[in-house]
């Protein structure tokens, strides 16, 4: 099952009908969600990891509570750390009715890591974790919107959602195995019921079309003369009007002559060069790299592309976080690492040493790890 199918069931479906609803419920085994961040999870996180802010904030009754009432300061090596985040004093306001909110966790909760890494790749759009463990009985923020479209589910206890739309205000109780998908802008509210409870906010940042234009159309921009504007053109409009005229022409020949493959093949290579690193294991790869031999079992590290970009007498090789190029003679064996979860140095059509060198080296970027 693919990150979009345990969201949100059939990904097709979704995507090409549900985006423009406003509440859409899906409803999957609970250990799939559960397991992606338990309340054992949250308990460790908040109490025995020194997490620090603004990985963490707390809210209580729609207001954020200052970070000095949750966090506290030490030093590492004479050197001082702040906002580190005091059990203590967090547990305390959490046994008072503040929810814990814990930002960023695809950076830092390695299930959710891999999901968010996985769902970018099915979506195209930068994704982003957050959690939310609120107490029994109590509401952590008042009705609100997001920026940005989100699916929320539940990992532990109930929470009752209020979800404004069109046709009023609709009642949503989430549970474990339960998610449901809110477009950008919808307002809503959630209050935990009779026990604990901790949900999962997955936001989407949506990549724009204005921003692809943008993006296409800035370099033609900078290129527009500075110079200042001409005196006297408050009087004699004409200067400004004609000026502009011959500018807005030479802009519009330009943005003519634009070549949209070339730019689309540029935001693909943007996206997928930026993602941050995601390298699980990684340790074990390198102590391991060494030994790789031709029956050695590897596999596709989960979360990461493997988008093949055709550059002459080279390919390129798009890898999430940065990207690598290679004489074009190894593109068939780059297209068998494409498709295949797992396989070993000897399946690549290579030569042996060269299928060596090549299965060492994706190892080394993080496309491949060991099985």
């Amino acid at each position: 099952m693919n990150a979009l199918d345990l969201l949100s069931g059939d990904a097709q479906t979704f995507l090409g009908k549900v985006w423009a609803s406003r509440v859409h419920l899906h409803r999957t085994d609970p250990a799939d969600l559960v397991g992606l961040l338990s309340l054992e999870d949250a308990d460790r996180l908040l109490t025995d990891t020194a997490i620090r802010t603004p990985a963490i904030r707390m809210a209580k009754d729609g207001s954020v509570l200052p970070e000095s009432s949750y966090t506290r300061s030490a030093t590492i090596a004479g050197k001082q750390l702040t906002g580190l985040v005091d059990p203590r004093k967090a547990l305390a306001l959490f046994a008072d009715g503040a929810t814990v909110v814990f930002q960023g966790l695809h950076r830092y909760h390695a299930p959710l890591t891999r999901l968010i890494a996985e769902l970018e790749l099915e979506l195209g759009h930068p994704c982003q974790a957050n959690a939310y463990l609120t107490p029994p009985g109590a509401q952590g923020f008042a009705v609100h919107s997001d920026s940005h479209d989100v699916f929320v589910f539940q990992t532990a206890g109930s929470k009752q959602w209020e979800v404004h739309g069109a046709d009023g205000p609709e009642e949503v109780l989430l549970e474990p195995g339960l998610s449901m998908y809110l477009p950008t802008g919808t307002p809503h509210a959630a209050r935990a019921q009779e026990t604990v409870s901790l949900h999962v906010t997955i936001g989407i940042n949506q990549l724009t079309w204005r921003g692809l234009v943008e993006r296409t159309v800035s370099p033609l921009l900078s290129q527009v003369s500075d110079a200042h504007l001409p005196a006297g053109y408050l009087d004699d409009p004409a200067l400004l009007r004609e000026g502009l005229a011959d500018r807005l022409e030479a802009l519009a020949d330009e943005v003519r002559r634009l070549d949209a493959a070339s730019a689309a093949e540029s935001e693909i290579r943007r996206f997928l060069t930026s993602r941050p690193p995601r390298l699980s294991g990684g340790l074990h790869d390198v102590l391991g790299v060494d030994r790789i031999d031709a029956s050695t079992p590897l596999r596709r590290r989960p979360g990461h592309p493997c988008v093949l970009l055709d550059k002459g007498d080279q390919v390129e090789v798009l890898l999430g976080d940065r990207s690598m190029t290679g004489p074009a003679r190894i593109r068939p064996a780059l297209e068998e690492v494409r498709v295949r979860g797992e396989l070993t140095p000897a399946d690549l059509p290579l030569d042996p040493s060269s299928s060596l060198v090549l299965c060492r080296r994706l190892v080394r970027e993080g496309l491949l790890e060991l099985a």
